[in-house]
């Protein structure tokens, strides 16, 4: 298992209607089931091939939650006192690949409430996530991860999900990129990824956010399908401003 030497995390809290109440350190801030902020990036590849291939992570076997799930890309907590500028660090720091901040695209923003266990203790994660995304014409091998948050990277067509999240397939090949045994360079890998072996999550939101992905690596040339804001029927949770 690998060490964390990392030291305390203080984060910003707030009410429910979005308040700054003070800061609390992360594991009180999950213990008490206290509202944060985070950051969230998905990105996306032009395949040569015409279609979106939407990019997600697979988390570490070491993380407190949802061990080994797919995930979006890049995602990180907002520390006490830092913008969403800031957070963005967390695409260098978890992938070693990153853009200028204006170069993301505004998904919006989605509150989340879950809650599990963290090694036999009751977890409540209530997150305010900042959700973007970008285009990268990068394949999965060309990323540097960070191996204490992400165990490998992995694309899929974004369609092919769309159709996974609707329960219309049950499950979707996906080709990526994971460390070599000694951690210095990324192998090919390969994984046959379900609904389930994503981090739980409404199904409506990662319709919508492969939609949102799959618009986005066309954008240039025209795309007739509106935004997913403007398709109803997919799930409970929508942008809020």
């Amino acid at each position: 298992m690998l060490k964390d030497n990392r030291p305390p995390e203080y984060l910003d809290v707030y009410d429910e209607q979005g308040n700054r109440t003070g800061t609390a350190l992360r594991s009180e801030v999950h213990a008490r089931g206290l509202w944060h902020q985070t950051f969230h990036c998905w990105l996306v590849r032009r395949g040569e091939d015409g279609k979106a291939y939407a990019v997600f992570q697979r988390r570490s076997a070491d993380k407190d939650t949802n061990p080994g799930c797919f995930d979006i890309t890049v995602a990180g907590h907002l520390a006490a006192g830092e913008s969403v500028r800031d957070a963005a660090r967390e695409m260098e720091e978890e992938i070693g690949w990153s853009v200028p901040f204006e170069e993301l695209v505004p998904f919006g923003i989605v509150k989340e409430e879950s809650e599990g266990e963290v090694a036999g203790r009751p977890v409540v994660d209530r997150e305010i996530s900042h959700v973007f995304g970008c285009v990268a014409d990068v394949p999965p091998a060309g990323f540097r991860l960070q191996r204490e948050e992400v165990a490998g990277v992995y694309e899929a067509e974004a369609d092919l999900l769309i159709a996974l999240m609707r329960g219309e397939v049950g499950a979707v090949g996906a080709q990526g990129a994971e460390p070599d045994e000694e951690g210095d360079a990324l192998r090919p890998a390969s994984a046959t990824v379900t609904a389930d072996s994503f981090v739980p999550r409404d199904r409506g939101y990662y319709i919508r956010v492969f939609r949102f992905l799959r618009e986005l690596a066309f954008a240039d040339r025209g795309s007739s399908e509106g935004r997913e804001n403007s398709e109803g029927g997919e799930g409970s949770e929508g942008r809020e401003a």
